[in-house]
């Protein structure tokens, strides 16, 4: 029976793709079976703050993986037996948990180099938690990530509208992120709302660069726009140095996702969940900006090293 590696999955939809990406990408090079964790995760209050944070990976071409009957992946209960195990473990030659990194430089938590997996430090379960933002940990297993993350969905007529425009035009992706810093339940107050209509005024900065760049470097570029919040999106879209462009608003984050794969560029915005979008295109031509004064996590090397950056 071959070792079994056990990722916990929790966050919103970029960071559980970051965290499942990572172990596929250990299973595969170590021969070890692949299980989600889909529960302990979001058993924890801090991970249930937000509209976005909840199990999203069933809507792919994951269903093989899920872990059953597992006493540390099952309940409340097992969120603490976990934590008293993290604390012993250092005395224990087979470990059980693999964790990424994390360095804290000037009171902010820093991730600024790879973790390194070493198989034989650990026994026949392996318990691994982190979110290894970073195509390093996976770039060599590309093709089989692009097949398990396309999304198993019906094309509706809807769908197909969307698609066409994509296809037949010189299509860029954009997404503006709102509500970054307010959108945490019965937490958010006026500072907070400030705070993330400056994060997205800042992303309608990197936009104006960017289009301009895009407008250089392509002929008759259309724009399509991605949001998590459409409501009074007028206000920021009003700023916006283009003024011909489409809001793709269908209400599901899915499907959202799935029309990233159409799309013939990216001016990425700083989102893991666009990020994965404009990684996991195809298109061999495709032009992928990024910002370079904004980076949405902890990780350094967030970005890939071939995206422009504007």
């Amino acid at each position: 029976m071959k070792r079994q590696l056990i990722v916990q999955i929790s966050e919103g939809l970029g960071n559980q793709l970051f965290m499942f990406a990572n172990a596929y990408a250990i299973s595969r090079e170590n021969n070890l079976d692949l299980f989600i964790d889909n529960k302990t995760g979001y058993l924890k209050k801090k991970n249930l703050l937000r509209p976005h944070q909840y199990y999203l990976l069933h809507r792919f071409n994951l269903y093989n993986f899920q872990i059953s009957n597992d006493i540390l992946s099952k309940n409340f209960f097992s969120i603490y037996l976990k934590k008293i195990l993290i604390l012993i473990e250092r005395f224990k030659k087979n470990k059980l948990f693999y964790r990424e990194k994390i360095y804290k430089i000037n009171n902010k938590k820093i991730i600024n180099t790879l973790a390194t997996f070493e198989p034989s430090l650990y026994g026949k379960k392996i318990y691994i938690q982190g979110n290894f933002e970073n195509q390093d940990y996976f770039v060599k297993y590309k093709k089989e990530i692009n097949h398990l993350f396309n999304p198993n969905i019906k094309i509706t007529d809807e769908l197909k509208n969307y698609i066409d425009k994509l296809n037949n035009n010189n299509s860029v992706s954009l997404h503006l992120r709102r509500n970054r810093f307010s959108d945490q339940y019965n937490l958010s107050n006026n500072t907070d709302m400030v705070k993330s209509n400056n994060f997205t005024l800042d992303i309608i900065n990197y936009i104006n660069r960017a289009t301009q760049y895009i407008e250089d470097h392509l002929s008759k570029p259309k724009y399509f726009i991605w949001t998590n919040d459409v409501k009074n999106i007028n206000f920021f879209t009003s700023k916006l140095k283009i003024k011909k462009f489409e809001i793709i608003n269908t209400n599901d984050p899915i499907i959202d996702f799935k029309l990233f794969r159409y799309s013939k560029n990216f001016i990425v915005g700083p989102s893991s969940y666009h990020w994965w979008g404009a990684w996991l295109n195809d298109n061999q031509n495709k032009i992928c900006l990024r910002p370079k004064n904004i980076n949405p996590s902890n990780n350094v090397n967030f970005w890939p090293k071939d995206w422009i950056s504007i």
